[in-house]
């Protein structure tokens, strides 16, 4: 690790308060094991040293880590590692849209929840004919530090009859629809990044501009008839999406082009 952090990094993000953005820096390296539960930290006025900032942002910045637990403060021996190998991250991998992982604990508060007519991209994606009627429903997902996620879906209005207020905060969308007898079957999803706008910075509570990780997924039942689309804000500080890739050959094209060997999901 270099003994000095990216202050240019630092002075790159004017949107996000500094200690959060110390915060952030620390929480990726302490996700890469550049600390170990072994070994303490260095002293809050030696990181403060290295990030250039005051020690109460420093002080508040480790406080963030010790409130979502991944730092351990003792008085007398100072800050340890709280993070086992592979780390507390969020998993992305699977098709359920609960993706936080079984070790950190989650609410969910249900934001707006409405039957509307479907927007023009949302019948195209659902493969829904003009005018169908779907259910919206708005989400965050939170961890104990705070929000997670901001999750937007839309569900064929059939398919979300008895869904309510109160059981899309205790479940998760797709829980609900397998209940309700679909056989969900794949997904196909895409991710970019995402700036963070009036309406969704207070949501996630990080700053306007501030980077997100945007999802865009279709889920298909067994028959190939689309039954959600799923649209989500991540947090790229308290959620890590993981891919087990390997080595496969793809056969020769019709043009009589060598095959090659690419790096395809597992999942």
């Amino acid at each position: 690790m270099n003994d000095r952090a990216p202050i240019a990094a630092l002075a790159s993000r004017p949107q996000a308060p500094l200690y959060h953005q110390v915060y952030t820096i620390l929480r990726a390296q302490l996700m890469e094991g550049s600390f170990t539960p072994d070994k303490a930290l260095p002293g809050e006025l030696d990181l403060a040293d290295r990030f250039q900032v005051s020690r109460v942002t420093m002080r508040r910045a480790l406080d963030e880590l010790v409130r979502e637990g991944l730092i351990e403060r003792s008085r007398g021996r100072g800050s340890f590692s709280r993070v086992r190998p592979g780390g507390p991250g969020t998993d992305g991998s699977g098709l359920l849209d609960n993706l936080v992982s079984m070790t950190l604990k989650t609410t969910v508060k249900v934001v707006s929840m409405e039957r509307q007519t479907a927007p023009d991209d949302v019948v195209l994606h659902l493969g829904l004919s003009a005018g169908a009627q779907v259910l919206k429903t708005v989400r965050i997902r939170s961890v104990e530090a705070g929000p997670i996620s901001l999750t937007t879906t839309f569900v064929p209005e059939a398919l979300a009859q008895g869904f309510s207020v109160k059981t899309l905060g205790q479940k998760p969308m797709l829980t609900l629809l397998e209940e309700a007898g679909v056989a969900v079957a794949r997904a196909e999803q895409s991710m970019s990044a995402r700036l963070a706008d009036a309406t969704t910075a207070p949501l996630l509570e990080v700053g306007f501009g501030a980077p997100l990780m945007a999802v865009n997924r279709v889920v298909y039942d067994t028959r190939g008839r689309a039954v959600q689309l799923l649209r989500g804000l991540y947090r790229p500080d308290r959620y890590e999406y993981r891919m087990t890739l390997a080595r496969e050959a793809r056969k020769p094209n019709q043009r009589g082009g060598d095959s090659a060997r690419v790096w395809v999901s597992e999942s």
